[in-house]
C-alpha cells in the first residue's frame, strides 16, 4: 500500500516522522537499564535513531507528569499514593526502581528530545474528565519545534484536540480491551471502541491499535481509506512479522526494532 498524503492541516515534519523509525515504547528502556519514561530511556532512543512514546498525566499542581500508573507503588517506585496527589516538585524527588533516573514533566522529556525523533504523547484521562491535561499539554507544545503526536484511548481527549489544536497530529488507542487495566475509558464504551465506532468522535489522523485486536477488518478499512496503522506493543520482531503488511509503523519494547 502507498503511503497516505498528509492531511492538510498537519505538520508535515511529523507527518513524516509518523513513517519514519519505529517507536521505543515508553522509551528505550530496559530492565537493568534505563528505567521506563525517564528522561535516560528518551535518550537512549534518540541516540539509536528512534522516535518514541511516553505517557502523561497531571501532578497536583496541574503540571504535565510523565509516569505511566496512577500510583506510585504498583511497579516502579518505593513512594507511595497517586500522582495527581504530588506536586511536580515532590514527584522530581521520588527516585524510579533503584535507580538515580526522577519522574520528568513533559517540557523537561521534550526539551530532552530536543526534536530528534518523533514523540507520541499518550494522555492518561479518565472517561469525564476531559479538558484540563489537555490544555496543559497543548501549552507546553506551543514552544516545541519537534515532531510531535498526541494518542489516548479516551476518544474524547483526541477530540479535545481535533477541535482545539487541529494542525497537531493525534491518533486514537485502541485494543480489544478484554482486562481492567484500561482505566481511562469507562467499561461501556471498551466494546465500542475495539469496534473503532469513535474514529468519528476522536477524528484522528492515524489509529495505534493493540496486537491483540490485529488484523482488524475496520482498521483495515480505515487504513485503505488513508489512515495510517501503527501497532503496539510490539515484544519480538516474529510479533512485528505477523501484522506488519497490515501496518504503517510499530511501537516496540525489549527487542532493537
Amino acid at each position: 500500500m502507498s503511503r497516505p498524503r498528509a492531511p492538510a492541516d498537519v505538520d508535515p515534519a511529523a507527518w513524516d516522522a509518523l513513517f519514519g523509525p519505529p517507536l521505543a515504547h515508553r522509551g528505550l528502556w530496559a530492565p537493568d537499564g534505563a528505567p521506563e519514561n525517564s528522561l535516560a530511556a528518551f535518550e537512549a532512543a534518540c541516540t539509536a535513531g528512534y522516535g518514541m512514546e511516553l505517557d502523561v498525566q497531571l501532578s497536583a499542581d496541574d503540571i504535565p507528569v510523565v509516569f505511566h500508573d496512577d500510583r506510585l507503588e504498583h511497579r516502579l517506585t518505593k513512594a507511595h499514593g497517586r500522582i495527581a496527589e504530588r506536586t511536580a516538585a515532590e514527584l522530581a524527588e521520588v527516585r524510579i526502581k533503584d535507580t538515580r533516573e526522577t519522574i520528568p514533566t513533559l517540557a523537561e522529556a521534550l526539551e530532552c528530545v530536543g526534536g530528534r525523533g518523533l514523540v507520541a504523547i499518550e494522555l492518561k484521562v479518565l472517561g469525564g474528565h476531559e479538558g484540563r491535561l489537555e490544555q496543559r499539554v497543548a501549552r507546553v507544545l506551543e514552544g516545541y519545534k519537534g515532531p510531535a503526536a498526541v494518542i489516548s484511548f479516551n476518544p474524547h481527549s483526541i477530540g479535545w484536540f481535533a477541535e482545539h489544536r487541529p494542525k497537531l497530529l493525534r491518533g486514537l488507542n485502541s485494543s480489544s480491551y478484554h482486562d481492567a487495566l484500561n482505566w481511562a475509558i469507562p467499561p461501556e464504551e471498551r466494546q465500542a471502541l475495539a469496534e473503532l465506532s469513535h474514529v468519528a468522535l476522536a477524528r484522528p489522523h492515524f489509529l495505534s491499535l493493540g496486537l491483540d485486536m490485529l488484523p482488524s477488518e475496520s482498521g483495515a478499512a480505515l487504513r485503505a481509506r488513508g489512515m495510517p496503522v501503527l501497532a503496539w506493543t510490539v515484544r519480538s520482531p516474529e510479533q512485528w512479522d505477523r501484522v506488519r503488511r497490515g501496518c504503517d509503523n510499530l511501537m516496540f519494547e525489549g527487542f532493537r526494532a
